[in-house]
């Protein structure tokens, strides 16, 4: 997936030409990939799900996993027979080059029945309780008659056959709020989400009389949509990146460079949180790769308090989320349709706030501590640049070539595996090759359970905007709250518990959609609604009693999570009122935008 998109960037600078049938070949790519990276998640129990399970019991938190680990065959089995009635009818006159559509499709049923028994071992039942994943897989295949009638007779099946599956387009119908009830239990219950959207997906097409088989559709439109394609790109490189040695290269330059003014370490640690972040695109990761690196350089070396150097990290974990190339950034765009060049503009004003208030405020509150300066030494801070030079050049470079229009976003995602993979492998030796297939299994619960989602999730919007539901929604909050600024306000409380609750990939590709309606109908232009969204769920991010990143440090500073909350919270009250900030203030998030319109 690297390689092709920057050969094919080669051979058009060189050439003046691509290579044949390489833009139609790259997303069948991101399809096998994407679904490889799917049943290698479910046999690690890496797909997302909501975490509302870790708070339950061990005896219950069991009972729970055997049950999701039914449904989740059942959903699965269902999913792999509409997978191959979508290739028969939908595919069957598609090629790629001289390759029939049909050889690359074919991995979505083959997945989706690896990915059911996976979940049926998952169960951990032996003895006569196999008797239940067995029970589960013959429901499933029950379940699917009319998609298996389809797949024998087409549409013109015999009355008979016909009668049957109207029966059970009934059944569906009058069973379908206990059973959309039961899925929501099951996901608050610790199911994986993509398990409950393609349940409910299924679900809701059969009982409104669609086909069931336009969820493999889906699956196959989502997996093939080439901007998503940055995702599996971005998320290697960015771990390949915190698996090496650069974070401690980059303190190391900052500190050098930084330390001799009066809380300079406190920017150093800022920027090098936010340039990881901008990366990895998830804020666990910041925390865990850098928190014990720059935790010793400020409470050990400089001598802070525990109390701040623990706050300062913990706050600002996520904060590099809204500067390009950041994943989030590219979801809510493809999600919401909006341009994903505007967001990476619409988010630089916001993101270079709440940058420069997290320095502001860590800064003044640790001047009382009377920490006294470094020496500046040229001789040892020229050193220690030349060290990290490549990792700094890496986001100017990356930048540059997609502002200025010489890469597409994908060959940018390309162009930066092979750099990064290249610098530290082979150029700074800092990860054998040996040890890449652990970087793989670091990012694939990423790539895995983001592109489970986003392919179910489709499917789903695909039924709700059918149903004009979020327009409905839109119109009830029109009439129940006229001002904007109102609604803004709400949006705002909704969202800081939603980032509370979910990771930050689950909830774009869940809620999002519910909100971009809703923020047309009050004329919010779809950059800053998607900057708010973020801005938002950062903050959820470190608000107790739930917030991710909460128990994330907990767990990297060895710290009780009561006295995380305390330290960080002076910090969230500063991230709320940038919050505000970006969302009464629109023209933040639209100047550049409007700038280079």
């Amino acid at each position: 997936m690297a390689l092709l998109p920057v050969t094919e960037s080669i051979a058009r600078i060189l050439f003046k030409t691509g290579i044949p049938a390489s833009t139609g070949f790259i997303p069948q790519l991101l399809l096998f990939s994407g679904l490889l990276a799917g049943m290698i998640c479910t046999r690690n129990d890496g797909h997302l799900s909501i975490t509302i399970v870790q708070y339950t019991g061990e005896s219950l938190r069991q009972k729970l996993k055997i049950v999701s680990s039914l449904v989740s065959v059942f959903v699965a089995v269902v999913i792999a027979w509409s997978s191959v009635s979508f290739i028969k009818i939908g595919l069957e006159t598609k090629m790629i080059g001289f390759i029939p559509v049909r050889v690359f499709a074919a991995i979505i049923p083959v997945s989706f029945c690896i990915i059911a028994v996976r979940f049926a071992h998952a169960a951990n039942l032996g003895g006569w309780k196999m008797i239940f994943p067995a029970l589960s897989f013959v429901l499933g295949t029950a379940a699917s008659f009319p998609l298996i009638a389809k797949i024998i007779w087409g549409f013109d099946m015999p009355d008979a056959v016909f009668d049957i599956c109207d029966k059970f387009y009934l059944l569906a119908w009058y069973s379908k709020i206990p059973f959309v009830i039961f899925l929501i239990m099951a996901a608050l219950g610790g199911t994986p989400l993509f398990v409950v959207m393609g349940g409910l997906a299924l679900l809701l097409l059969q009982a409104s009389g669609g086909e069931m088989d336009s969820v493999a559709a889906d699956i196959y439109a989502a997996l093939t949509n080439t901007n998503i394609i940055a995702i599996p790109l971005f998320t290697v490189a960015g771990f390949i990146l915190s698996e090496s040695r650069a974070g401690a290269r980059l303190v190391n330059t900052f500190r050098c460079f930084f330390s001799w003014l009066p809380g300079g370490i406190i920017f150093a640690s800022v920027i090098i949180c936010a340039f990881f972040t901008s990366f990895t695109g998830a804020s666990g990761v910041t925390i865990l790769a850098l928190g014990g690196i720059l935790y010793a350089v400020l409470s050990e070396h400089f001598e802070y308090p525990q109390k701040f150097s623990i706050g300062l990290l913990t706050s600002v974990g996520s904060i590099g989320l809204l500067f390009p190339p950041s994943l989030p950034l590219i979801l809510v765009g493809t999600i919401s349709q909006t341009n994903i060049v505007h967001l990476f503009l619409g988010g630089i004003i916001p993101g270079v706030i709440l940058v420069a208030a997290m320095i502001i405020f860590g800064i003044a509150a640790s001047l009382k501590i009377k920490i006294p300066p470094e020496k500046f030494d040229g001789r040892k801070a020229l050193y220690s640049l030349k060290g990290s030079s490549l990792e700094i050049l890496l986001p100017v470079f990356l930048i540059a070539g997609y502002f200025t229009g010489f890469f597409s976003l994908v060959e940018i995602g390309a162009v930066a595996v092979l750099y990064i993979f290249i610098v530290e492998v082979f150029i700074y030796k800092d990860i054998k090759l040996s040890d890449i297939k652990n970087v793989f299994n670091k990012a694939i619960p990423i790539i895995g359970g983001v592109l489970s989602i986003l392919a179910l999730s489709k499917a789903v919007s695909y039924y709700i905007v059918d149903t004009q539901a979020p327009a409905n929604i839109a119109s009830w909050l029109q009439n129940a709250f006229s001002s904007k600024y109102i609604f803004l306000l709400l949006l705002n409380l909704a969202l800081i518990v939603v980032g509370c609750l979910m990771d930050i990939f689950s909830a774009i590709l869940i809620v999002l959609p519910l909100i971009v309606p809703m923020g047309q109908a009050y004329g919010i232009d779809p950059v800053h609604l998607g900057i708010i969204f973020l801005v938002n769920l950062e903050a959820g991010f470190i608000t107790p009693p739930v917030g991710l990143n909460l128990f994330l440090a907990s767990y990297r500073f060895q710290k009780p999570f009561v006295d995380i909350c305390r330290h960080v919270f002076p910090f969230l009250l500063v991230r709320l009122v940038i919050v505000l900030l970006v969302t009464y203030l629109p023209w933040l998030t639209t100047f550049l935008v409007n700038l280079f319109r």
